[in-house]
């Protein structure tokens, strides 16, 4: 959980602090010019670690992390000019067919994507490689309206400009698995039982490895344990700003693999690996903040809530049928979210309650000026991050301004109040997506008809598959 305050430490010796900024690119020459000075320094060090390549990632709008790469050499031309990447990737599906959209697809046109050098950070467990992530502008200089990263920051300066701030960090699960395992269920490296210790000693080499290519990003891990699922395990790290906390999502997720490879593994992040099981979650978490002070904390509301924080939260359980499209995306998404797996799949919230789709969590006395914050549980891993982000404060905001009330808490298993469920399937999902004021105003017509379209056409893709077919499908793609 990524329930502190607390922003992780700078990325080591580069230039820069990981998820500080929440600044819209800007492209003119005096801009270019900072840029390629940085990315100057940038290069002259990433070289002196005997690093060759940097990735410059973004993720789309399947879910999918996306690359291009560059050698060290030719980051300052990067970082000023940006690299070439098709705006069709906005309407590519998880099993990389391509549908189109309204305003974007089909193969005429380009995009630079510009690695931001703030998160510029050496791969631990990828020597001779470092990572970025990319932000997508069009070749004229302008934001292009489908970058999700843009997205996200966009909505953090909407809080911005309401005398917000938010700090947020997502949770991250994933099943490890041996190399070999391509069909079926997978092969995992333990047989231990959820939450045991017999899985941390027969995986120890492993976790430390990961620990310590964490920490050695500038990461601050709160957490990592064995999950409930065999060869599950989770990692938290500490809150950021909300761009920063989407950025570190995805690196989390890259050094997992990178350092499960090295061990002989391959690791699934996808909502589920095996039919019938818990699957992966990508709860996020965040609380809402205004001149220093935690506004999930501190008020005359129910468990210390401020009527801003109660408002904000009531706009997000207001619009969950909606966002559940963004944070559990996939096909695969609606075999995890199911009652009685601690998925969230009911239109609801309590105080520490994980079947509701929002976990109200104070943190122990002592700690909850700082720790206080909300969960949104019904999210999975096949999520955009940078989507989910943003979609969720707009719904936040959109609370606030009308100044809304939670409904009253579920402080029991929803599943025996007669609470209202979630969608639970993609295709109604997509439906209440396509509903929303306040998504479709947020995300803006270009976004909005491009990640609709998706989602429309991987229900299509499985409208017809078995729960074993879509898991196969889907295992390894996220």
């Amino acid at each position: 959980m990524a329930a502190t305050e607390t922003p992780p430490p700078p990325s080591p010796a580069l230039p820069g602090t990981p998820g500080a900024a929440v600044a819209t690119v800007a492209v003119g020459a005096d801009v270019r010019a900072e840029r390629a000075a940085r990315a100057r320094i940038a290069a002259a060090e990433l070289t002196a670690r005997d690093v060759a390549g940097v990735v410059v990632g973004w993720v789309d709008n399947a879910g999918i992390c996306r690359v291009k790469t560059v050698p060290v050499r030719q980051l300052e031309h990067a970082a000023a000019w940006g690299v070439g990447a098709a705006p069709c990737f906005d309407v590519f599906l998880v099993d990389d067919s391509i549908t189109d959209s309204t305003w974007i697809g089909g193969p005429v046109g380009d995009l630079r994507l510009v690695p931001d050098l703030d998160r510029l950070v050496p791969l631990a467990a990828q020597p001779g490689w470092a990572w970025a992530p990319g932000d997508r502008i069009t070749q004229d200089g302008h934001v292009h309206p489908g970058c999700s990263r843009q997205f996200a920051r966009r909505m953090c300066e909407a809080a911005a400009d309401r005398g917000f701030a938010l700090r947020a960090g997502f949770e991250v699960e994933w099943i490890a698995a041996r190399a070999g395992s391509a069909d079926g269920a997978p092969e995992v490296p333990t047989d231990g039982p959820a939450y045991g210790m017999t899985r941390v000693v027969e995986c120890s080499d492993y976790l430390r490895d990961i620990l310590q290519a964490l920490d050695a990003q500038g990461l601050t891990v709160l957490q990592l344990h064995p999950e409930y699922t065999p060869g599950q395990f989770e990692v938290s790290v500490a809150a950021e700003d909300p761009v920063g906390a989407a950025d570190s999502a995805v690196l989390v997720r890259q050094t997992v693999r990178g350092v499960s490879a090295r061990h002989g593994l391959r690791v699934s992040f996808a909502p589920v690996a095996t039919p019938g099981t818990v699957g992966n979650g990508g709860h996020l978490h965040l609380s809402l903040w205004r001149d220093g002070v935690n506004l999930m904390h501190g008020g005359d509301g129910r468990y210390g809530l401020t009527s801003v924080g109660e408002a904000f939260l009531a706009g997000i359980v207001a619009a969950l049928p909606a966002l559940t499209a963004v944070g559990a995306p996939s096909a695969a998404s609606y075999l995890r979210l199911v009652p009685s797996h601690w998925a969230g799949a009911y239109r609801c919230w309590g105080l520490e309650n994980r079947e509701a789709a929002v976990r109200l969590i104070t943190g122990s006395t002592g700690e909850r000026e700082s720790g206080a914050n909300a969960e949104v549980k019904c999210f999975d891993a096949a999520a955009n991050p940078y989507l989910a982000m943003g979609a969720v404060i707009a719904a936040g905001l959109d609370g606030v301004e009308r100044g809304s009330v939670l409904p009253p808490e579920t402080t029991a298993n929803p599943a025996e109040t007669g609470a209202e469920r979630l969608p639970a399937s993609l295709p109604e999902a997509v439906a209440e997506f396509d509903r929303s004021a306040v998504l479709s105003a947020a995300f803006g017509p270009e976004l909005h008809a491009a990640f609709a379209g998706v989602r429309r056409a991987e229900a299509a893709l499985f409208a017809t598959s078995t729960p074993e077919e879509i898991v196969a499908a889907t295992r390894w793609r996220y």
